[in-house]
C-alpha cells in the first residue's frame, strides 16, 4: 500500500514513520490526539512549484488558511513563499513568523476597516478586492491614511471546479469576487478612485481540484477580461491565479504542481501574456499530505449493525469529515496480528456526526494508536473548543528530530478569559 504523503510517511516493518520518526513513539512521548507534520514535504511540495515557475517573474502565495501554525509559516517563508491571506489576524501571524507584508495578498469578502487600515500600515503587497462596495471603503481607508491602496479585482469566472460545493469559489452564485461580466465596470471605477493603485487581476475557482480543465477555462476568461481592461488604458501588471490545487486522499490522481504550471504557462504564452509577473495560492497541495493527526483508541463497541472504534480525537480536533463527509485515510501506527474487522473510528463528542472514518477495516486494540493521514491541511486550523475539549498539540519533524510547535492547550485556558458574574 503507498500511503499518500510517501517517501515521508512510511513503514518500517509494521511501525509507521514520519521522515525517521517513528509515529507510535511521539504518541506516547506528547499525548493524543497530536498532530505532527514533515517538514521536509512541505519544503518539496513548495520547490516543486518554484522549479515549475523558475526564469519567470512570480510570487508563490501560500494560502494559510490551510494551515496557519508560525513553524508552518517559518518553514515556507524561508523557501521564499509569500503568503495569501484573509484576515488581519492571519497578517499578524506571518508578521510574528518574520515574513515582510510586502510579500503578502489580502484575500476575503468581508475586510473591516481595521483590518484594511492594519493591512496598508503593515504594506501588505496587494488586496484582493471582491466587490465594488469594498472598493469603495479601501479608497476611503487609504486617502484617510494619505496612501494608496494596490489592488486586484477577484474575478468570478462562473467556471465549475467540479468539487466539494463548500469549497467551489468561482461560480456565478458563490459569495466570493466580481462576477465576469460586471468586472470591467469594477476595473473603470478603481481607476478613478484616487486611493486606490490597479495593479492586477485575480481569480481563485476553489479547492481539492483534481482536473487541468477548469484551470485552463478559468485563465481564459481571465486573459479575456485582462485584454478588455488594458484596452481602456488600465494597466495590470500581474495574474494571480489562485490555487485549489487537490491532493491524494485516497484514489484521486490531481495533477502534479509542474503539470498545473506548465499547462497555465503554455496558455499564457500562446496568448501573448508571458511577460506578466505570475502569482498562485496553494495551501492544500503544499501542507496536505505533510501532516497526520494520531489519536488513542479508548473503546471498542461492537454492535448488531454497525462496529464502533472510539478513539480520543474528534470532530473538534479535526471537522472534515463531518462538515463535508471527507474521506480520510485511517491507518494503525504499528500493525497488529489478527483478522480485521470493519469499524466506524468515532470520537468522544456528544454527536452522531462526531466521526472520523466509516466502514474502515482495523485490526485494533484499546490503546492502540490510529494516524488519520493527509491531515496537515484544514485540520489543526479548523480545530475548535467543542464540548470544552482542549486543542492537540502540534509537533513538527525535521531532520530525524521532534519539535513540539504547538503546546497542548489546558482546560483552564479555555475559560481564562470568562468571567463570574458577582453574588
Amino acid at each position: 500500500m503507498t500511503l499518500p504523503g510517501a517517501p515521508w510517511l512510511h513503514r518500517r516493518g509494521r511501525t509507521l514513520y514520519l521522515e525517521d520518526v517513528a509515529l507510535d513513539a511521539l504518541a506516547r512521548t506528547h499525548g493524543t490526539p497530536l498532530y505532527v507534520y514533515s517538514r521536509a514535504a512541505m519544503r518539496d511540495a513548495a520547490r516543486r512549484y518554484e522549479r515549475a515557475l523558475a526564469g519567470r517573474s512570480h510570487l508563490l502565495c501560500y494560502a494559510m488558511k490551510a494551515n496557519s501554525n508560525l513553524a508552518v509559516l517559518q518553514t515556507l517563508a524561508a523557501e521564499g513563499c509569500g503568503f495569501d491571506i484573509v484576515s488581519a489576524g492571519e497578517l499578524e501571524r506571518v508578521l510574528a513568523a518574520g515574513a515582510p507584508a510586502s510579500r503578502v495578498v489580502f484575500s476575503g469578502v468581508g475586510k473591516t476597516r481595521a483590518e484594511m487600515v492594519r493591512a496598508l500600515q503593515a504594506g501588505v503587497r496587494c488586496f484582493n478586492v471582491e466587490s465594488l462596495a469594498e472598493l469603495d471603503r479601501l479608497d476611503d481607508v487609504a486617502r484617510a491614511l494619505g496612501t494608496r491602496a494596490p489592488v486586484s479585482v477577484r474575478v468570478n469566472p462562473d467556471v465549475d471546479a467540479r468539487t466539494h460545493p463548500y469549497i467551489s469559489t468561482g461560480l456565478r452564485d458563490n459569495k466570493f469576487g466580481v462576477v465576469h461580466d460586471e468586472a470591467l465596470a469594477v476595473y473603470r471605477r478603481a481607476a478613478e478612485l484616487p486611493g486606490i493603485d490597479v495593479r492586477g487581476i485575480d481569480c481563485h475557482i476553489g479547492s481539492q481540484i483534481t482536473e487541468l480543465a477548469p484551470y485552463l477555462d478559468a485563465l481564459d476568461r481571465v486573459l479575456d477580461l485582462v485584454e478588455a481592461v488594458e484596452a481602456e488604458g488600465i494597466a495590470l501588471h500581474h495574474l494571480d491565479l489562485g490555487g485549489g490545487l487537490g491532493i491524494t486522499y485516497t484514489d484521486e490522481q490531481p495533477p502534479a504542481a509542474d503539470a498545473l504550471v506548465r499547462a497555465l504557462l503554455e496558455r499564457i504564452d500562446a496568448r501573448g501574456h508571458g511577460a506578466r509577473e505570475l502569482l498562485l495560492e496553494p495551501g492544500r497541495s503544499i501542507v496536505g499530505n505533510a501532516g497526520v493527526l494520531l489519536t488513542e483508541v479508548q473503546y471498542l463497541k461492537p454492535g448488531a449493525h454497525k462496529n464502533f472504534c472510539i478513539v480520543d480525537a474528534a470532530m473538534n480536533d479535526l471537522v472534515r469529515p463531518a462538515m463535508y463527509e471527507a474521506w480520510m485515510g485511517i491507518v494503525p501506527c504499528v500493525e497488529r496480528d489478527g483478522t480485521p474487522s470493519v469499524w466506524d473510528v468515532v470520537g468522544p463528542v456528544c454527536e452522531s456526526g462526531d466521526w472520523l472514518g466509516r466502514d474502515r477495516a482495523l485490526a485494533v486494540a484499546p490503546g492502540d494508536v490510529l494516524a488519520v493521514l493527509s491531515a496537515g491541511a484544514y485540520g489543526m486550523v479548523m480545530a475548535s473548543n467543542y464540548n470544552t475539549r482542549a486543542r492537540a498539540a502540534e509537533v513538527m519533524v525535521d531532520a530525524g528530530r521532534a519539535h513540539v510547535v504547538r503546546d497542548r492547550e489546558t482546560t483552564t485556558q479555555l475559560f481564562a478569559g470568562e468571567h463570574l458574574l458577582p453574588d
